[in-house]
């Protein structure tokens, strides 16, 4: 039990002005949290509370799902991530230090950096520690800090530069374990989410620079949410990197050419939509929209339908450790001509043997005959004919679905809202085991690769998600399993030994029934008091009375509603323990 006037809950009015969305106004106004610098957070008694029972959440459901708790460091030799298969695309996102001497005679790459996740750390760590298939399958995970060198820290713990996440390895003798492990820890994470008290929807996810075979983020439905949610009543859901659609009907078979390639002057038409206007006419869907992208140094062209548009993301199923897209200056001595007039129609490109590859959108199927750059300034191509005119190295997804389009499932309209990432969970395969030679002997004493997973729930970022879902217009409103405290005693004539003697009375018997217990003994007037704790959102309020004990009542209010129970004094210490037991039970 804790008392108000000696324990430390900052409150405050007005929201900070740098507080964009509800859930970071309330962080700072309930007194949980407190901002050093831009994405840099102090846990305040409050969030502090929070934040430990999340993490002791998070710790019993990792476990339930075979996890084992270890312990990283946060500093990690940068030779670790030279080593493995991401440090070119990762190493932008990392805080990156040295140690005294940097400088003199030492390269200007970093001696150390800060993780940010620590698969270069656990492989090999495993590799050195288990040799056998005997020990096989392990999980290993820790719940710490995490560094990420974010350009623009916003909605705070949202996206913050130091972040409290658990982060779990598998390695798996096969393929058929690694996909056991991998479901047993999704089980594992909606049975987390489910115990905090809040809506997280498992969507199909792309695997971006972590690699590996397939995936799944955790995302909570929330209007200022990081990410879209494509999916459809039937079932089907999936992140917008990673959504499909059946927009392409699997029985499309190639378009006859419609007459010869023609070329035509279009003098400063370098857009889509200069195209689709007159004299031209001629729509964005039928139009071939030529991209042109660097990957691992060399050129590659994406050739999408006018109409639609790139989703970058997609572009990381085609195998390259860093993409972007190219400059002026590097596509015009390989296609021949300026951004605008572009296209990948045999026989026009400048410098074919330049090129990576022309990977294609399948949906440009649709257009059969359309118009595209001719590679010469001021000039396109109509006729042209998809399965004849277009060097196509390779077809793919790479665009981005549209609401509406059909669910590649159901083929129902698809839908689409936005949410929070509050998890990620990946199928590694062999990608970084086979870098750092994580490597085990099997019962005819043959070597194989072990076959890796991981997962995070960012448990900082869960704490707002929390509140982002769950508050209304006087403050937060605390799952009962997540709250800093469960009980909050209002005694509002803190002067009144009968009344103090009551809260204590009460509290104890609260906290026998399982809940944590704040008593709010401030010499403040009962509206103050009132307000907080609307603010501080804690489920369950007894308010004390000098009134209501002259009347042989106390009021009992839970903060999700608005009714407000009178309860006779011979009667509150079992009513109390009765509304406790009952909503841990519903919590569990």
């Amino acid at each position: 039990m804790k008392f108000w006037s000696q324990y430390f809950v900052p409150t405050l009015k007005e929201s900070p002005a740098d507080a964009e969305i509800a859930s970071h106004k309330l962080l700072v106004r309930a007194g949980l949290v407190r901002k050093l610098g831009g994405g840099l957070y102090t846990y305040m008694p409050l969030g502090l509370r929070v934040m430990q029972k999340l993490t002791e959440l998070c710790r019993q459901e990792i476990e339930g799902g075979g996890g084992i708790e270890l312990w990283m460091p946060h500093l990690h030799p940068a030779e670790n991530w030279e080593q493995g298969p991401r440090w070119a695309a990762a190493r932008e996102i990392m805080f990156r230090t040295d140690s005294a001497g940097a400088g003199k005679g030492r390269s200007k790459e970093p001696e150390f950096v800060l993780g940010p996740t620590h698969e270069e750390v656990i492989t090999p760590l495993v590799k050195q520690e288990i040799t056998s298939y005997r020990d096989l399958p392990k999980n290993f995970f820790q719940i710490a800090t995490k560094f990420r060198n974010e350009i623009r820290p916003r909605y705070g713990l949202m996206r913050a530069r130091e972040f409290v996440m658990m982060d779990a390895y598998s390695f798996d003798a096969n393929d058929d374990s690694a996909v056991k492990s991998y479901f047993a820890m999704k089980t594992a994470y909606e049975k987390f989410f489910k115990r905090v008290g809040i809506q997280a929807i498992a969507v199909e996810a792309d695997t971006g620079v972590m690699g590996g075979s397939f995936s799944h983020e955790f995302m909570v439905p929330a209007e200022i949410g990081d990410d879209d949610v494509i999916y459809s009543d039937a079932g089907y859901a999936a992140n917008r990197e990673k959504a499909t659609s059946a927009i392409v009907p699997k029985e499309l078979v190639d378009a006859a050419p419609a007459g010869e390639t023609e070329e035509f002057a279009t003098p400063g038409v370098v857009t889509i939509a200069a195209l689709a206007a007159a004299p031209f006419n001629v729509a964005a869907n039928q139009q071939f929209k030529t991209l042109v992208y660097m990957g691992d140094g060399k050129p590659f062209l994406v050739i999408l339908r006018g109409s639609d548009e790139l989703e970058e993301a997609k572009l990381g199923s085609l195998g390259f450790t860093v993409f972007r897209a190219a400059t002026t200056e590097e596509i015009e001595p390989v296609l021949g001509a300026k951004p605008g007039s572009l296209g990948a129609v045999k026989g026009t490109i400048k410098n074919p043997e330049a090129l990576a590859g022309v990977f294609a959108d399948q949906a440009i199927c649709l257009i059969g005959n359309g118009a595209t750059g001719a590679n010469k300034d001021g000039f396109h191509l109509r006729n042209v004919n998809v399965a004849r005119d277009l060097a196509i190295t390779k077809f793919g997804d790479f665009r981005r679905v549209r609401p509406g389009e059909p669910c590649p499932q159901s083929g129902q309209p698809l839908k689409v809202r936005r949410g929070i990432e509050v998890g990620h969970i990946f199928k590694l395969g062999t990608k970084y085991s086979e870098k750092y030679g994580a490597v085990y002997t099997d019962d005819q004493k043959q070597s194989h690769l072990m076959v890796m997973g991981c997962y995070g729930i960012g448990i900082s970022r869960t704490m707002q998600a929390v509140i982002e879902q769950s508050h209304d217009t006087d403050g937060i409103v605390w799952p009962w399993n997540v709250a800093p405290f469960q009980v909050l005693i209002c005694v509002l004539d803190p002067d009144s030994p009968e009344a103090m003697d009551l809260a204590k009375k009460l509290g104890t018997a609260a906290e026998q029934a399982g809940a944590d217990v704040l008593v709010d003994d401030r010499a403040e007037r009962p509206g103050v008091k009132f307000k907080d704790a609307d603010l501080i959102g804690i489920p369950l309020r007894i308010t004390i009375g000098s009134k209501g004990l002259k009347d042989g009542i106390v009021e009992l209010k839970a903060r999700n509603s608005k009714d407000v129970a009178k309860v006779p004094l011979a009667e509150i210490e079992a009513r109390l323990a009765a509304v406790v037991t009952e909503a841990k039970s519903k919590a569990a």
